[in-house]
């Protein structure tokens, strides 16, 4: 509709439209490049800054600016068959970078995140994306290859993350169980990434922690993605960012929800739930429950105190596999990033050094379940063993009913009452009236 397009070219920065004729402007101070000591914040672009040239801002980034040419190339035109998933900032697919694209870009799978100009996220939280991403490096970070702002067009290129996410792989139906060794690595990956972001120079509060933001490599190393609501955190004497609320219902912290106070403590609550998550295969929401298990965290967290209490709400799909002095251990802690009171969770670094242990414990059961399917040869067995334990079911039954008719005619009615009396019940009620002359006493 022409009255969007309007609109976002009225909003766009000038780095992302074409002009054909530029016209002459005065010289501004340009954006410094970064090093590893000075790092770019969204706050930095302000109106005076933002006609700066992206790629100038992030010298030294490695960043590739792609055209809206090249990723239809790389993902031959956004072909639903390579349609990955979609989400609050639009859909993603999958996409191969050939080698000969251009210099020094080696051959690779990529996602790439295409901006749904209807959706949820707009151009801020692409571009707070690209500052983000575009400097920080980590190995539980995602990594950001590149970027394209063309006319109205966002899109973001990714290294491809071949588990997908967190989500699919804990809650999707039909797939396969993360074992408990997966589930404790991922917390200690995703615990690693977070605790990167506080610690920096220029601390970074993510504000959107969840199981449908952690990528999962081949290996289920996990991977932070999706920085468009990630804020600078507090800095010198400030104790909190405001901020107005946004993040993901069942994640967000209370004290945030209630007055959009943003601390690193938010992200700690956060995580709190998605380790909940891992021990009990139960989403943060579910309305599908019954009401009082809706919400994991009010309904979960009265329980893991208690280990008897911990093993009834424990994920059903592990069978058992599990290490019970781990569980308790990952339990304890969950319960205390789970603190209503911010200043009681922990610091990320102590998560980290709390679940490092627990890639350790080895009181797992050993000798998971195995199906084995059968052969022609043990189908007949198992036929002919069937068919012996229908007939000596059919047996008993026989047995079972000649027994009770066979009982029945032992049976009387007294004249007087419809109720039945069998020989025992005549001799006990002849006892108590006396008539026990058959026996005679010894003289």
């Amino acid at each position: 509709m022409t009255v969007q397009k309007i609109a976002w070219r009225s909003f766009l920065p000038n780095f992302c439209v074409s002009d054909q004729n530029p016209s002459p402007k005065p010289k501004k101070p340009a954006v410094s490049k970064q090093t590893s000591f000075q790092r770019l914040s969204p706050s930095d672009l302000s109106s005076s800054t933002l006609s700066e040239d992206l790629s100038n801002s992030l010298a030294g980034s490695n960043l590739h600016v792609f055209t809206v040419g090249e990723l239809k190339v790389i993902t031959q035109s956004f072909s639903s068959s390579n349609f990955i998933g979609e989400g609050g900032f639009g859909p993603v697919h999958k996409g191969f970078i050939d080698d000969k694209l251009r210099p020094g870009l080696k051959a690779q799978p990529v996602a790439v995140k295409l901006l749904d100009l209807e959706g949820m996220q707009g151009h801020r939280e692409w571009l707070t994306e690209v500052i983000f991403l575009g400097q920080l490096r980590h190995p539980h970070l995602v990594k950001l290859i590149g970027y394209c702002c063309e006319d109205e067009h966002r899109l973001l290129v990714y290294e491809y993350m071949p588990r997908g996410s967190l989500e699919n792989q804990l809650f999707r139906r039909y797939t396969v169980s993360l074992p408990w060794s997966a589930r404790m690595k991922i917390a200690l990956g995703a615990a690693k990434g977070l605790a990167f972001l506080h610690e920096a120079e220029k601390p970074v509060i993510y504000r959107d922690f969840k199981a449908s933001n952690i990528l999962l490599d081949s290996d289920y190393t996990p991977k932070l993605s999706d920085f468009g609501l990630a804020k600078d955190g507090p800095e010198g004497d400030e104790t909190h960012v405001s901020t107005r609320v946004m993040g993901t219902q069942g994640y967000a912290a209370p004290e945030y929800i209630m007055t959009g106070h943003l601390t690193a403590a938010s992200d700690v609550y956060s995580f709190g739930v998605v380790l909940l998550e891992l021990l009990t295969g139960r989403r943060s929401v579910d309305k599908n429950r019954p009401p009082r298990e809706q919400n994991l965290v009010d309904w979960a967290r009265p329980q893991l105190k208690d280990p008897r209490k911990l093993r009834r709400i424990l994920d059903p799909r592990l069978e058992g596999q599990y290490s019970e002095m781990g569980a308790e251990k990952a339990a304890q802690l969950a319960y205390q990033c789970l603190s209503y009171r911010p200043k009681l969770r922990p610091a990320m670094s102590s998560v980290v050094k709390t679940l490092e242990p627990l890639q350790d414990f080895d009181d797992i059961p050993s000798g998971p379940f195995v199906y084995t399917v059968p052969t022609d040869l043990q189908k007949e067995n198992a036929k002919d063993e069937s068919r012996g334990q229908r007939e000596m079911k059919k047996d008993r039954e026989s047995d079972s009913h000649r027994n009770h008719r066979d009982r029945r005619n032992h049976r009387t009615r007294s004249p007087k009452s419809q109720t039945m009396y069998s020989e025992s019940t005549a001799l006990k009620r002849n006892l108590r009236n006396g008539l026990n002359s058959l026996v005679t006493p010894e003289n």
